[in-house]
C-alpha cells in the first residue's frame, strides 16, 4: 500500500519531479555499474528508488548533494536486496556432458544414435535436461529429485514426463 507524502500533492509532485530530473542519470549510471550493464534491471531498480523517494519524501534531504547521496544509498541497497533474492533461487543447471557414456560398439549406427541423442538433449531446456539426467542417468527416484530441487514429487513426475515427450519430439525431428 502506498503512503501519501506529508507535503501537499502539488509540492510533493514538484519535488519528486525535481529529484528525478536532477539525479536520475547519476543513479542509473551507478545501477548500471552495480548490475554489470543489465539495463532492464538497472531501470527497474531506478524506478523502485524513485518510488521509495516518493514514499519517504520527508526523509529525502533538501540539499541537492545530500539528496543525491540518499538516492544512491537507496539504489545500492536495492541492488543488494536483488542479489540476495537471486541467491534464494535454485541453482542454474549447466549443459550435461554426454561424452562419458560408453558406446556398446563402434558401429556407425551407434555413433549416429549417440550424436542424435546429444543434439536432442541440447535442444531441451536446462531444467528438462537436469530432470532427465537426475532420474535416468544418475538413477535417483522422483522423491529424491524432489528433495534435491525443492519441489513436490508430482511436479517432478509431470515435468519429467514432458521432458521425455520433448526429447522424443526432438529425436523424431533429427
Amino acid at each position: 500500500m502506498l503512503s501519501a507524502p506529508a507535503q501537499p500533492a502539488a509540492t510533493a509532485a514538484e519535488r519528486l519531479t525535481t529529484l528525478h530530473a536532477d539525479h536520475a542519470r547519476a543513479v542509473l549510471r551507478l545501477l548500471l555499474v552495480l548490475t554489470h550493464g543489465q539495463r532492464q534491471t538497472a531501470e527497474d531498480l531506478l524506478q523502485e528508488t524513485m518510488l521509495r523517494a516518493w514514499r519517504h519524501l520527508e526523509s529525502v534531504p533538501a540539499e541537492a548533494d545530500a539528496a543525491r547521496r540518499w538516492l544512491l544509498t537507496v539504489a545500492r541497497r536495492l541492488v543488494i536486496d536483488n542479489v540476495r533474492l537471486r541467491g534464494n533461487r535454485p541453482a542454474e543447471v549447466h549443459l550435461v556432458d554426454m561424452t562419458w557414456i560408453p558406446a556398446g560398439d563402434d558401429t556407425t549406427g551407434t555413433a549416429l544414435a549417440s550424436y542424435a541423442m546429444r543434439q536432442a538433449l541440447g535442444r531441451l531446456s536446462p531444467a528438462q535436461r537436469r530432470l532427465l539426467c537426475e532420474v535416468y542417468l544418475v538413477g535417483r527416484s522422483p522423491k529424491e529429485v524432489a528433495g534435491r530441487l525443492g519441489m513436490p514429487v508430482g511436479t517432478v513426475k509431470s515435468r519429467t514426463h514432458y521432458a521425455l515427450c520433448a526429447l522424443r519430439t526432438s529425436l523424431k525431428a533429427a
